[in-house]
């Protein structure tokens, strides 16, 4: 007996945390199941920007004398076809609930309202993720080998300064007193310095050997003459 009320009451949670977790969406907003408005979004563009999965519904509110709503397949849906359908709905307070993930068509009972765009195309997708439900388990990252770890600060090396850019100062001329002139090599031993060549003969020693030269042909026969 006590079994059988804790399974009851299990299923009672499990049924209310579904239910917490499905979304309701009226269709059309507060104007409902109606003709669009030309100049407001269109009820696909609605489909559009939300995300539909199993165990939500839908809110079909119309004035059930003067419209209604029909789950049609994707040829009727096309055509505006109203006398082949799925299933009727017209209530006027209409809940549809989404039991499984796929395409689902819906058009106006009234064929002239589907034919002025009353009809909506819903993409339902698989049943909303379980916050509660654990990620699966990742493998365990390994550990960091000691190679992968950086030099503590004491062991880094420094970095050596950069050279210096700055020229060093010119040196100094030095001063007259401290120029050294390299001295003469001397002789070799044993060797006599060469004598200095002879003077030239000047000009005038030159002018009496030519003067005695032109005369002493002359007076040469009256020298020896006189001898």
């Amino acid at each position: 007996m006590a079994k059988s009320r804790a399974l009851l009451l299990l299923l009672a949670v499990a049924l209310f945390l579904s239910s917490a977790r499905a979304t309701q969406f009226k269709v059309g907003g507060s104007r409902g199941w109606s003709l669009p408005d030309p100049n407001a979004m269109s009820y696909n563009q609605w489909a559009q920007r939300n995300r539909f999965h199993a165990g939500d519904s839908l809110l079909f509110v119309y004035p059930k004398d003067k419209d209604s709503v029909l789950e049609v397949d994707q040829h009727a849906y096309d055509t505006c076809n109203t006398s082949t359908y799925i299933k009727k709905y017209d209530d006027g307070n209409t809940v549809f609930t989404f039991t499984r993930s796929g395409v689902f068509y819906f058009i106006s009972g009234v064929e002239s309202n589907c034919l002025r765009n009353e009809s909506l195309v819903i993409l339902v997708m698989a049943n909303r993720p379980n916050r509660h439900q654990l990620s699966p388990s990742s493998p365990p990252a390994e550990a960091p080998t000691s190679s992968s770890y950086p030099p503590p600060p004491s062991e880094a090396l420094e970095p050596s300064p950069p050279p210096s850019t700055s020229p060093s100062p010119p040196s100094p001329p030095p001063s007259p007193s401290e120029v050294t002139v390299p001295a003469a090599e001397p002789a070799p031993a044993g060797e006599e310095p060469n004598n200095p060549p002879p003077p030239p003969p000047n000009g005038a020693a030159l002018r009496v050997v030519g003067f005695m030269g032109l005369v002493g042909p002359l007076f040469g026969p009256a020298f020896f003459f006189f001898l």
